[in-house]
């Protein structure tokens, strides 16, 4: 392959929303312009491609299928075939950005295959119950043949994770995940935060905030009952939407505030200006833990998952938030207590530091010279 221009290939599990999985697809865009690239299905509005770069997007059979961005996460079962009829045969690099089928592309011998993976497919593995429920599958003859389809899954997951030749995980966190279910070892390079866009400074105000999509497990219920029942006297503001929205609206008080969905603009306010960001989700990285830091607001998270790589505690030097290590409402309090009691010891200078290590530019750079360097082997 030497003095040979080598043609890559992208290929993302499915593009219908602009999210943290997309910004990385986007980086990757950005980093190899040339490339062609590959999905199960494309149904991105028309204001929410620019990511894409005008790049044209090659998909599976999946995208015949009537409604498919209403369905798509019911058709589980039949991506892996969806994901092996593409041909990718004429390509020497094959970069998969992958949380579900993607890395199961097949490729050859002469090929070389890197996986940025943010996760082994969580609803095979970790999430069953979850996803089962979502798509209306938790009884009856047809919950015990999801039950059967997913264990398939979950060995096609094993068996097609031996095409990867290289895995890059998107945190410590899950590179462990990566060897549990891959048995395979990789490298972690953190994805990319745009905290470019918290270049304005903010001044404090006395109000603790957390924000998510309203779903079960980011918890946002565990906090607002942590406040409802042991801080009637501290404010917290509570910006987001979802499924749980009866729940969590059902804590509003006169100590807390539920603010809905809010526009990008109206959230690096919030943010900035908060005493601190509270985070009670057991996440795989946890961008928003980023972006408070990077808006110089300390984080109070969950310090399982991505949290403890993210924040540094109170125990070390130029501490930007503190971790608590239970998902329970006392776990809470006692971390907010011991926040309160140290709050001389967060600097905001230190907070914005920490987020630059997570920048758009160290990524790339990051992932431009692992490839490099294993393109240049290949050559060899």
């Amino acid at each position: 392959m030497k003095n040979k221009k080598i043609k890559i290939a992208i290929i993302h599990d499915w593009l219908v929303t602009y999210a943290g999985a997309e910004k990385v697809l986007e980086c990757i865009i950005e980093l190899y312009p040339d490339a062609d690239l590959y999905s199960l299905i494309e149904d991105l509005d028309e204001d929410n491609k620019d990511f894409l770069k005008n790049k044209k997007v090659n998909t599976t059979f999946m995208q015949k299928i009537p409604f498919i961005k209403k369905i798509y996460r019911k058709l589980l079962p039949i991506m892996p075939f969806a994901i092996e009829t593409l041909d990718l045969g004429k390509y020497d690099l094959i970069i998969s950005s992958s949380h579900a089928v993607a890395k199961g592309v097949i490729t050859g011998p002469m090929q070389l295959h890197i996986c940025y993976c943010h996760t082994p497919i969580r609803y095979a593995w970790d999430l069953e119950s979850e996803y089962l429920y979502e798509a209306g599958l938790s009884q009856g003859i047809k919950y015990f043949l999801a039950k059967h389809l997913l264990k398939k899954i979950r060995m096609w997951d094993f068996i097609s994770s031996s095409r990867v030749d290289y895995f890059l995980s998107n945190s410590n966190f899950i590179g462990k995940r990566i060897n549990k279910v891959y048995r395979k070892n990789s490298n972690t390079i953190y994805p990319p935060v745009d905290i470019d866009k918290f270049k304005n400074s903010f001044k404090k105000e006395d109000y603790y905030f957390t924000f998510s999509r309203f779903v079960s497990y980011k918890k946002i219920d565990l906090i607002a009952k942590t406040f409802s029942k042991y801080f009637p006297d501290k404010k917290l503001l509570i910006a987001g939407d979802g499924p749980d929205k009866d729940k969590i609206k059902s804590y509003e008080s006169n100590n807390i505030k539920i603010l809905g969905y809010l526009s990008e603009e109206e959230l690096l306010k919030y943010l900035g200006r908060a005493k601190a960001f509270i985070f009670a989700a057991y996440e795989d990285f946890g961008i928003v833990n980023v972006e408070a830091q990077a808006a110089g607001t300390p984080v109070i998270a969950y310090g399982m998952g991505g949290g403890s790589e993210t924040v540094i505690g109170i125990d070390k030097k130029n501490p930007t938030g503190l971790l608590f290590y239970e998902q329970n409402c006392e776990s809470i309090r006692d971390a907010i207590i011991n926040f309160e009691d140290n709050i001389e010891l967060f600097q905001q200078e230190n907070m914005i530091q920490n987020a630059k290590n997570f920048s758009k530019e160290v990524f790339k750079d990051s992932l431009s010279s692992f490839i490099s360097s294993k393109v240049i082997e290949l050559k060899e």
